[in-house]
């Protein structure tokens, strides 16, 4: 088995999760990780990142999108981002992990650094605000 996932959620799953790990070899790497965000996480977090590119203009004046304002909330989380320069050595490129893999606690501390920082912008969320977890 060269990589397998098992989300514990019953007596059974644990099982195959311990009979999984008796068997491996030496070596085998291991990682627990917080449950992923929630659906409802997701789909907040998407439709509070379009109200905010849709309503803030940036440095400069200009708009950006949803992907590069996540990026930019995902670096006030303290995603470990940084920047590299491109092949090229014309210009810069930003390493950074995927939303994708926040945990729901991750999810909800980076929703609250967005609601602080639209409510200090003026931005008017939509209301889905409250209907995530």
């Amino acid at each position: 088995m060269s990589r397998a996932v098992l989300i514990l959620s019953n007596d059974a799953v644990r099982a195959k999760a311990a009979k999984w790990v008796a068997g491996v070899p030496d070596g085998t790497r291991l990682e627990f990780k917080e449950p992923k965000r929630t659906p409802p996480q997701n789909d907040r977090f998407w439709a509070m990142l379009t109200d905010i590119a849709g309503q803030v203009e940036w440095t400069g004046g200009h708009k950006m999108s949803t992907d590069d304002w996540k990026i930019v909330f995902l670096d006030a989380l303290n995603r470990e981002m940084r920047a590299v320069w491109s092949l090229d050595g014309k210009g810069l490129v930003v390493l950074n992990k995927s939303s994708s893999d926040l945990s729901k606690e991750e999810m909800s501390d980076v929703m609250e650094i967005m609601a602080e920082f639209g409510a200090r912008k003026g931005v008017k969320f939509g209301d889905y605000q409250e209907k995530a977890e």
